[in-house]
Parts: structure tokens; sequence; C-alpha cells
């Protein structure tokens, strides 16, 4: 589903008299279907570079990033930013624990939109929303709120329901057990091993080593060796 080949990235720092600071050098790793691969590395070692790379928010300088996407392959370096946005709508999903959403939408809605945007009925739309909010501990009281108004975990949990909705393909995960108690990241682990019965591919970021061993199928060592 993933496959990963000697990329590099560099970041320039033009506030900084251009300074150069090399962050991932021959990057390779390969994620199969079913198989949830955890980034594994200090602070810097490129983590969250890869990973979103891996959603094609970073553009490497140079290597491959192949996708499965329907029938084909596409690299993520080299494809067009339409072709990027259709992969991005139906293939990868991305799930963090900052939520970010236009005010005065509420909570419902908000896990919702994936759906609509892939022409689920709202019928449906809505009733799968509702299960993810109730399985994420989300009082219904809240659900016709705006998540503007929550607390972090409150809304922590409704970007987690909304990067949940559509059984995407491959899922990438940036800390989504951050800040959560122990029944809440329970909550989300149980969500991410669904995702491995059904046959997703999954790349993700746990600090919470607790976390880690439940999900993780093999730990991949970053560095600018890895």
């Amino acid at each position: 589903m993933i496959r990963v080949e000697n990329i590099h990235k560099t970041f320039i720092l033009h506030q900084q008299h251009g300074v150069r600071l090399p962050v991932l050098a021959d990057a390779s790793l390969t994620v199969n279907a079913g198989e949830c691969v955890v980034l594994h590395g200090h602070s810097g070692s490129g983590k969250s570079t890869l990973l979103r790379s891996l959603y094609a928010n970073y553009l490497p300088d140079s290597g491959h990033i192949h996708i499965r996407h329907g029938e084909e392959w596409v690299d993520l370096v080299t494809a067009t930013p339409r072709k990027v946005l259709e992969v991005r709508k139906t293939t990868i999903g991305w799930v963090s624990q900052f939520l970010r959403v236009i005010p005065r939408i509420s909570a419902l809605e908000v896990v919702m939109q994936p759906l609509l945007d892939l022409g689920m009925p709202r019928e449906a739309s809505a009733a799968k929303a509702a299960q993810l909010l109730t399985r994420l501990n989300v009082p219904e009281r809240l659900w016709h709120l705006a998540p503007s108004t929550f607390s972090g975990g409150e809304q922590q949990r409704v970007n987690i329901a909304r990067g949940f909705a559509v059984d995407y393909p491959i899922l990438l995960l940036d800390e989504p057990t951050a800040s959560l108690d122990a029944k809440n990241s329970a909550a989300v682990v149980n969500l991410i091993h669904d995702a491995k019965a059904r046959g997703a591919a999954i790349v993700g970021i746990f600090h919470d080593e607790g976390v880690r061993r439940q999900v993780a199928d093999r730990l991949h060592p970053m560095g600018m060796t890895a």
C-alpha cells in the first residue's frame, strides 16, 4: 500500500541566514495492508517530516513515495496538486490531536463532512458520525454544538472521529492519543484495531509506550540513517 524509496528532505531556514537543516536522508519504508508501522526515534529524528511527506504536506527533495490508489500506484513526489487532492479524498486519511474547524459548525457535521464529500446519503453519514462520537465518549448533548466551544480533549475526540469516518485504505496517525485519559485512549486503540482488521495500512507516531505496544506490528527506527 505504501512504498517510500530513498527520500531526502532538507529545510532551509531563510530567517537564519539560509542555514540548511537536513532531516531525512535515504529514508525508505514499506507498509502492507492490515499493518500498523510506528515511526520511532528521538525528537528531531524526522518522524513528523516523514509522516507529513506521506500526506504530501511536505515535498521531498528527492526519492519516491508510491501510494496504492485504487487500481494504480501514485508517486506523491511527482503527483499534480489535483491528483494529491484526489488521493486525500478517497485513499489517505490524516488523524491528529488538533481540530481546526469553521466556527458554528456542529460536531456531528464536522464528523459527517468527509462522508458527505464522497456522496454518502445524509442520513447514513449522520448515523456513522453518531456511532463514532459514541465510541469516543463524546456526550450526545454536545453533538449539535460547535466544537470551538469544547474542551481540548473533546475537540481532540471529535477530530479523531472525523479521521476515522471514511474507511480509508491508508491512515496516517499523528499522536492521536496525546493528552487523552486511559478510557479514551483505549477507544482510539480499538478504532485502530478495527481499521487494521479491514485491511488499512497505518503509519503512526505514538509517544505513549503502552499505546505503541498495543497497536504496532513493528517499529520503524528514524534518524539520518533511517
